[in-house]
């Protein structure tokens, strides 16, 4: 197959909407939306491996911290994990007060009542009730003309009023999609909503929600906002519904159609925070907030510290933030061009601390969300960085983390800048070996010992078997020490047996491994950042045969770069008490 020289013939254009009269393309946005986390339902099913129960605790308490009123937790009729994740919620008294679950379910008496069920106590949720109305749908999926296709609707709501009904100590809220809304025919997916609404009967102080989803983005964004101003002027109860929206990216403008939306009567909008979501994905939650906020409108969220969100998103979902992600990529506040360098120092050497922000190449103030601005006015090169991470690659076998590609490409320009001249690629490995791996003062690791939870004598009816004892024998200034502790794996309990007995508090940031060659002869490296509780971090590398090993052995680099003998030059510095 290749592209059609003339792909008219297979495509059509998107019709536009007859609204001469539109009014959305003069409003400015002044407020933030309602909004609704999908991350643990739309974002959740498309991972290709979907997050267990604790993965999603996880997220769940990430949203609320971030400031989630709305999060749609479930599609608990689709597997026992969802389901048991909502009963967790509610049984364990998981659910603020302030905040209200939504699980999804179509319209299907046998799926609508297994989540009904999943929902047995909860103080206070949103049925989230769907049917797909697109011709090709109702044509080809289900074989329903229009007003089958309404009466799956409405009999779906009266199946949801009757078992709601059933629970009088619920505040029930009802949520309705007419799936695929941007492939419907506006005059059908009116006559859809309001059937519902009919039936639902909501009123002022108790709305629906009615949910318009660009299942599958169609059109430009401007088509979009015409749909949604068209459903707002004509939808029937205007003042007892919540226009919603939950815009999908294919077309790659996931982020203009909600904000044109707004601007067009949505007052709430669905999404996953990064994005996450089939195909290309939802709608991006942070970045659309931080649009709002660097035109001066508090989200009501709250993105502060945008590292640790991306972090704690990547460990759950297993999906990386790219590095030119809007806002959160590792790189979107790095210059490397020469004169976007030069622009932002003049630009931070004129800006007034409390004035209106006016720095070129930066439309966010970088520490507004929590980063630093070393990576903003260094004057370093991304080659320069690039390269060195490519040198050592080819030359070691080495697959370094970008943090630490940046971290060490700093002390390699140290070198090349007192020296004057080139680095070999043999010289920036044995640079590499001399700082992460060699180094051991004061810390030379020398061995452990690992138990499990099952093989500790005080752990009888413990139930956690993943909980773990370790010991760890090093050499420290000459001495022998041993540091033993306790924690949810190896790692974690080498960190709690250190913590014990240094006068800092570290932390894991970042972990990553990888092989170093294949067969008998491969070893494993590992990369482990480390911070400290004024913040500072520090990269430690550790290769051995055993992961365990070269992990522990990463641990202690990322100490010795801390309180090796060279920091005691820096009066800023720490200074390690020795036990």
């Amino acid at each position: 197959m290749v592209m059609l020289a003339d792909p008219n013939v297979k495509y059509r254009p998107f019709s536009p909407i007859h609204l001469p009269d539109r009014t959305w393309p003069n409003r400015v946005i002044c407020k933030p939306p309602i909004w609704m986390s999908t991350d643990l339902r739309d974002g959740n099913q498309a991972l290709v491996e979907p997050m267990n129960g604790i993965r999603k605790l996880r997220m769940f308490e990430l949203l609320v911290q971030i400031g989630f009123k709305q999060i749609e937790v479930a599609f608990p009729a689709a597997s026992q994990t969802d389901f048991d994740f909502v009963r967790t919620l509610i049984e364990e008294d998981r659910i603020p007060e302030d905040v209200t679950i939504e699980v999804l379910t179509p319209a299907r008496e046998d799926l609508i009542r297994r989540t009904l069920e999943s929902l047995r106590g909860v103080k206070r949720a949103t049925v989230h009730l769907y049917n797909a109305t697109a011709p090709e749908f109702r044509r080809v999926v289900f074989g329903l003309n229009r007003q089958g296709t309404i009466d799956l609707a409405v009999r779906g709501v009266h199946l949801i009023q009757e078992l709601t009904a059933q629970q009088p100590e619920t505040e029930w809220f009802l949520e309705y999609s007419p799936e695929a809304f941007t492939g419907t025919e506006l005059d059908f997916a009116k006559a859809i909503c309001d059937a519902v609404t009919d039936t639902w009967q909501p009123t002022p102080e108790h709305q629906l929600i009615l949910n318009l989803p660009a299942t599958v983005e169609l059109a430009t964004p401007n088509v979009y906002a015409d749909q949604i101003e068209w459903m707002g002027r004509y939808l029937n109860h205007r003042e007892c519904i919540v226009l919603s929206v939950h815009p999908h990216n294919d077309r790659g403008t996931g982020i203009a159609a909600a904000e044109l939306a707004l601007m067009a009567g949505a007052e709430r909008v669905e999404g996953c925070l990064f994005g996450h979501g089939e195909r290309t994905g939802n709608v991006d939650l942070v970045t659309l907030a931080l649009n709002l906020y660097s035109q001066g409108i508090h989200p009501g969220l709250d993105l502060s510290d945008l590292d640790e969100i991306r972090r704690c998103v990547e460990e759950c979902t297993q999906l990386p933030v790219g590095p030119r992600h809007p806002y959160a990529g590792d790189l979107v506040f790095t210059a490397f061009s020469g004169s976007h360098q030069d622009a932002i120092k003049k630009g931070f050497a004129a800006q007034e601390p409390q004035g209106l922000w006016q720095v070129p190449y930066l439309p966010l103030d970088p520490a507004d969300v929590g980063r630093s601005y070393d990576a903003v006015i260094r004057v370093n090169s991304q080659s320069g960085k690039g390269g060195v991470a490519f040198l050592l690659e080819r030359a070691e076998g080495l697959k370094l983390p970008r943090r630490l590609q940046i971290e060490f490409s700093q002390r390699v320009q140290q070198v090349t800048d007192a020296t004057g001249r080139e680095l070999s690629a043999a010289q920036i490995a044995a640079l590499f070996h001399q700082i992460y791996l060699e180094r051991q003062d004061p810390f030379t690791y020398l061995g452990h010992q690992i138990r499990t939870q099952l093989e500790m004598p005080q752990a009888l009816g413990h139930k956690d078997p993943q909980q773990v004892e370790v010991q760890v024998m090093v050499r420290q200034v000459g001495e022998l020490r041993q540091f033993l502790g306790r924690g949810n794996g190896p790692i974690d309990a080498l960190v709690n047996g250190i913590n014990a007995g240094i006068p800092d508090s570290i932390q894991v940031i970042d972990y990553q491994e990888h092989a170093i060659g294949t067969g008998a002869d491969s070893r494993a490296a590992a990369y482990i950042q480390l911070r400290w509780p004024d913040g500072s971090l520090r990269y430690g590398v550790g290769i051995d045969a055993n992961i365990v090993a070269a992990s522990f052995k990463a641990i202690f680099s990322g100490l010795n770069q801390a309180y090796g003998p060279e920091q005691t030059a820096d009066p800023k510095t720490r200074s390690l008490v020795l036990a």
